[in-house]
């Protein structure tokens, strides 16, 4: 059975969340700064979602959509309640000025230099709010020759060094099929908030946070600087390899599936070498060391591929599994919506929605014991809280009545 959103193990109500009472202005698009803010929003902050009236926010658009409704959205958009203005009208500008002076977090991805152009920059935004932390999550960051440059993921994990180490030795540079350095930004950019609001629960001061996607992305690659500086070494393009251990790779089964093997640790190694038949290597001098064994792949490889490819899929993960050997099958999506691991910690959910009836997405990102997540709802059409939000800060019917007509919502 489909765990659904934010059930307690105990059968017990959802806690509110542990960042309940938060609130967080969500003006970024594509992909960033938006899962930043979902992931405020999944551990009970209230997140605004603010779309221009014309122009929504790409992610929509993104995609596979279901009788016109975009399924990234309903993703991306979960707990956010959505709200229209232009923020570029003089009207807009001041109802953003009132939204903010009750906020705690604002999160953007204009380039440097935009919101100042409306008259929303930092000096503006924090007079209405001393203790407001502003996100500002951008390509390259806010200054620099590339900072005006537009910047997305795949520009990261370009210059990086990513997609530089990608890829099979003889074959070009490898990109993501997907958002990586988007997802990592956000990450790093939900976690630089929260280390934003802990400063300001001392000093009472909100503060600026300056997130290049081209920083976090290299963060994660490991001691790569640190190998070139000391060492001169640039570390090649190796596939699906390691080049510090082995054996270490994809392989088919019988069948036509694919596992893939991890043996980090010697005794792992050691274990896999026995189970395929070639034990003699164990004892060899050269398999004592990851490095060693990294050296010998070739051999290595060709052991373990050829017993994988004796043996169905099934018969290969339980066998690896008998012998304590590190071992997953490389699934699709339709094989992780299905597997009783992923069911059991509740990783795919069912959450009600208005305009679907019921979608399933992946569940909020960890557990806690005693103020877990939940997801509330799934992303709502555009502009369908605005009057709710605006009446929330004061506007009356007629006034907001008016701002629509002006073109401010």
């Amino acid at each position: 059975m489909t765990a659904t959103a934010g059930a307690r193990p105990d059968g017990a109500a959802p806690s509110p969340g542990p960042l309940a009472g938060l609130r967080v202005l969500d003006l970024a698009t594509l992909f960033a700064g938006p899962l930043a803010a979902t992931l405020l929003g999944d551990y009970g902050a209230e997140v605004i979602k603010v779309e221009h009236p014309h122009r929504p926010d790409p992610s929509r658009g993104h995609g596979p959509a279901k009788d016109g409704v975009g399924l990234w959205w309903k993703l991306l958009g979960r707990n956010k309640k959505t709200v229209t203005l232009d923020l570029s009208h003089p009207d807009g500008r001041e109802v953003l000025l009132r939204l903010a002076a009750g906020a705690d977090v604002v999160i953007e991805s204009f380039r440097p230099g935009t919101l100042e152009r409306w008259g929303l920059g930092w000096d503006e935004l924090s007079a209405r709010r001393p203790g407001l932390v502003l996100a500002r999550v951008t390509g390259f960051g806010q200054f620099g020759p590339y900072a005006r440059r537009p910047g997305f993921g795949t520009l990261a994990e370009a210059m990086s060094g990513f997609a530089a180490i990608t890829g099979e030795p003889d074959g070009p540079p490898t990109l993501p099929p997907f958002g990586l350095a988007d997802a990592i930004a956000a990450l790093t950019t939900s976690y630089a908030v929260m280390a934003a609001l802990h400063a300001r629960a001392a000093t009472g001061r909100g503060q600026v946070i300056d997130l290049a996607l081209i920083e976090p992305m290299l963060t994660v690659l490991g001691p790569q600087p640190l190998w070139y500086d000391q060492l001169g070494h640039l570390q090649p393009r190796t596939g699906n390899r390691s080049p510090h251990v082995a054996p270490r790779n994809t392989y088919r089964t019988a069948d036509g599936a694919w596992v893939a093997v991890s043996t980090s640790a010697e005794s792992v190694a050691a274990r896999v070498m026995r189970l395929v038949g070639r034990p003699e290597v164990i004892d060899e001098p050269w398999f004592a060391t990851a490095e060693g064994r990294a050296r010998h792949a070739d051999e290595l490889d060709t052991a373990v591929a050829g017993w994988i490819a004796r043996h169905d899929r099934a018969e290969v993960l339980s066998a690896f599994e008998k012998a304590e050997a590190a071992v997953a099958p490389v699934y699709d999506v339709r094989e992780v919506m299905a597997d009783p691991q992923y069911r059991a910690l509740g990783t795919i959910t069912e959450i009600p929605d208005d305009e679907l009836g019921t979608v399933r997405m992946q569940n909020v990102l960890f557990r806690l014991s005693a103020t877990p997540g939940a997801i509330r709802w799934a992303g709502r059409p555009h502009g369908a809280d605005t009057d709710d939000v605006l009446t929330g800060i004061g506007l009356t019917g007629p006034e907001i009545d008016a701002l629509r007509a002006a073109g401010a919502l």
